[in-house]
Order: C-alpha cells, then sequence, then structure tokens
C-alpha cells in the first residue's frame, strides 16, 4: 500500500538521524502534532527564551511560547490550505499550571473567536527543556461537507477563561472537549463528588466518571446528533493510576466493553482542582452516512483496555497501547531489568507496539506508512530516542508525527514505560 498522507514543513533533526513531521495532511483532514517552541538546533527558541539579562522585559515568558506555537500552528495550517476557523480540535500538555493562562491569552488573540474543543492537562516534562508547552492541532480542508459547526450544548459548558467551544461536527463527525466534573458555573458540581464529610458514601472515581458520561456526554452527543454508542475513541487521564478499574466498571457499563478505542494516561493534574479524570471523546452523528467499525481481535487484548481499533471513514483511531501479551509486560522487561542503560527493553516495548500498530491497520484496511499522528506518554523521556528508532524503521525514514511528553508513574501496566495513542488514515 502507497503512502497516502503528506507531510508539512518536515524537520531533520540537527546532528540526530530524527525526522519529524509537525504537520500531516490526510486527505481533507490535517493533523498538528507535537508544535513547542522549539529551536531544533538549540532547544528554546531565543526568542521565548529571552535575555537572561533583561529577564522581566518584554512579554512574559509563557506569553511568548503561547504567541510563537499559535504563530506556528496558523503558518502550518495555512501550508495545508486551511485555517482556524476549520479547526476541530487541540490538545496541550504543560509541566507548570502558569503556562495555561499566558496560553490561553496568546490563543485567544490568535484563534478570535473560535476556539475548537480543547483539553489541556499537566503533565511532568517535555521533550524540548525549558519548554512548558506542547500542543496538538486537528483541522479539516473547507468544503466535500466538513466545514465545522457549533454544537449549542447549553448544559455542557467551557470554562469562561479558556473560551473553547464544548462540541464541534464536521461532516458526520463529533468532537467533544475534555470535560471534568464542573458545573455550568465553572465550579465543582456537588452532583459529581463525594461529600467533604463522608468518609463513604460514594467513591470519588466513581462519581467522576457518572457525571462526566450523564451530564456532560450524554446531552452533548444528544445535541449533535448522536449517541454513546457511536463513540469511536476516548482519552481518559486520571490523577492515580489506581483508579483504573473503578473507571472501567463505570465507563464500560454505559459504553459496552471494548466498544470504542480507548486510552488511559497517568495525570499530574487538572485545571480543576478536587478533579481525578477529564475525559474527551470523538464520536460520529446516528444517522450519517460514516459508520463506525470495531477492529478487535488482532492484537492482544491485554494491550489496550479498549477496542484495538475503531474504524469510521477515513479515520482509523487506535486505542493506547502497552507492550502487554497474554501473559503481562512482553519478555524485554521481564527479562531485561538487569541492563536497563543500554535501551533494549526500551525498543524492545515500541517494537512490539508498533507490530501491533500494523495488525490492526492490517485488520482495518489501512496501513501504519498513513499514520498521521502519535502520542507517547512516557514514565522516562530518556528512553525516547531508543524507541523512536522503531517508528522511523517502520516508516522506511518518512518524517514521523510524534509528540512525547513525560507522565508519572506508574502506567496502567506498571512494568511499561510507554503508552502509544496511534491515529491513522484510512482511504
Amino acid at each position: 500500500m502507497t503512502r497516502a498522507v503528506t507531510p508539512i514543513s518536515p524537520v531533520r533533526i540537527p546532528n540526530t538521524d530524527i525526522h519529524y513531521a509537525p504537520g500531516i495532511k490526510a486527505g481533507n483532514w490535517v493533523f498538528l502534532t507535537g508544535i513547542e517552541a522549539t529551536d531544533y538546533a538549540l532547544g528554546l527558541h531565543p526568542s521565548v527564551a529571552g535575555n537572561p539579562d533583561l529577564p522581566y522585559h518584554g512579554l512574559p515568558k509563557h506569553r511568548r511560547e503561547g504567541d510563537f506555537i499559535c504563530s506556528r500552528f496558523k503558518e502550518l495550517l495555512a501550508q495545508a490550505g486551511t485555517s482556524f476557523t476549520n479547526t476541530v480540535r487541540l490538545d496541550q500538555y504543560y509541566p507548570t499550571w502558569k503556562a495555561v493562562d499566558p496560553y490561553h491569552l496568546a490563543r485567544k488573540a490568535a484563534f478570535g473567536n473560535y476556539i475548537p474543543p480543547s483539553t489541556s492537562v499537566l503533565m511532568e516534562e517535555l521533550l524540548t527543556r525549558g519548554a512548558d508547552i506542547t500542543a496538538s492541532l486537528l483541522a479539516v480542508v473547507p468544503g466535500d461537507g466538513r466545514d465545522t459547526q457549533r454544537v449549542p450544548t447549553p448544559q455542557v459548558t467551557a470554562p469562561q477563561w479558556s473560551g473553547f467551544v464544548p462540541a464541534v461536527t464536521s461532516g458526520d463527525f463529533v468532537f467533544i472537549a475534555g470535560q471534568m466534573a464542573r458545573g455550568v458555573d465553572g465550579n465543582p458540581d456537588p452532583r459529581a463528588h463525594v461529600a467533604s464529610h463522608s468518609r463513604w458514601g460514594g467513591y470519588e472515581i466513581r462519581r467522576q466518571t457518572e457525571y462526566l458520561i450523564g451530564e456532560k456526554f450524554v446531552p452533548a452527543l444528544r445535541a449533535a446528533g448522536s449517541s454513546l454508542g457511536n463513540a469511536l475513541k476516548a482519552q481518559v487521564y486520571l490523577s492515580s493510576i489506581d483508579d483504573t478499574p473503578h473507571f472501567l466498571d463505570v465507563w464500560n457499563s454505559h459504553f459496552g466493553a471494548r466498544q470504542c478505542a480507548l486510552t488511559i494516561v497517568p495525570t499530574t493534574a487538572f485545571g480543576l482542582v478536587p478533579g481525578v479524570i477529564e475525559i474527551n471523546l470523538v464520536a460520529v452523528t446516528d444517522r450519517g452516512q460514516t459508520k463506525k467499525q470495531i477492529i478487535d481481535g488482532s492484537i492482544p487484548a491485554q494491550m489496550t483496555y479498549g477496542a484495538a481499533g475503531v474504524r469510521a471513514g477515513d479515520l482509523l483511531m487506535l486505542s493506547g497501547m502497552m507492550a502487554v501479551d497474554a501473559s503481562g509486560p512482553i519478555e524485554a522487561l521481564r527479562n531485561g531489568r538487569g541492563l536497563p542503560y543500554f535501551g533494549g527493553a526500551a525498543r524492545a516495548q515500541m517494537e512490539h507496539i508498533v507490530r501491533a500498530i500494523k495488525s490492526v491497520c492490517a485488520a482495518g484496511g489501512a496501513s501504519i506508512e498513513n499514520v498521521a499522528r502519535i502520542h507517547q506518554f512516557h514514565t522516562d523521556l530518556g528512553e525516547f530516542y531508543s524507541m523512536h528508532r522503531a517508528w522511523q524503521e517502520a516508516l522506511g525514514d518518512a518524517p514521523v508525527p510524534f509528540t512525547a511528553v513525560r507522565v508519572p508513574a506508574p502506567q496502567p501496566v506498571p512494568a511499561c514505560s510507554v503508552i502509544v495513542d496511534a491515529w491513522v488514515y484510512a482511504p
């Protein structure tokens, strides 16, 4: 199968063999992945780092960083023949909460009155030393019935300071922003939380998950002409990975086990202080021509918590994958602990995951060559390069659309050190 995606502004990282694609055009979709304020010869871009001898001159560092990222977004979108008006999803990760509000100011200045559904969570570390924002954006090329439409959701709102649209449609696809246990006024909703004076009478992760499904996703999907049964993919961020079984018990009771692609990611903190979970969602409409197809059974079930993949139209969305087989962590992890600095266990993890992605692509009528976005969640970014080689070889040295962040340990399978969340174009 020939490659059907076009890299946008690919970069060969100086003094390395890493070939990075900040953007991928895939049919009418445009994926911008891992956009940071980076000069790939120096590290943090000088315009953002500023003059260390004049630290308080000019705009705040995080505002400069946000402006740089938004300017890069605009440039890459223009190269793909689209603009901010046609964006449908934003994902942002920050190592510090202090970056968020200045970034929001930059985002508002760049995007104007329309900011697409957004997810922002705190993580431990980014690939660029000194960087405090990494962002990924999904857009469409206008026309062909995929123009972006806002979904009216009076019950599902966004915090006033963020300003994003809670839900949009593009053709038959529905994109819902990251949801937390907030009421319409932006404050914690008592229905989602165990009373502060109660030692029992509910369990916080279960209360918040039930609330998000019943009070956020059901109304938003209904307003968009969709339903839980047509959910394609969800990213779930947990402040305590120990909550995974409780979350899954509640989630599966509403969505069914392995009925959508599901990525569960350990997370440092959220914008809502008492929040323990944030979820974003992609779906298709109930009456549209684009139908949901579950792709499962082609890899060990233990690698994922949801369907191995879900195809809808020209997108194949995969669950977050870990290097696991039916017995648990792969043999290289079980036997390679005494040689942690040789990179063998790290590379073996990614090779196992890449093989699984190839298998899911084959089952879904797609090709790994058309991977459009890769999010890697590491517990040790020092393993990034060893793992990246597996991708570079799988794609024949073509540019790789990656971002990588460090998350708090442990992962949902504690011996594993990476989760891979991938989207593949399936024309």
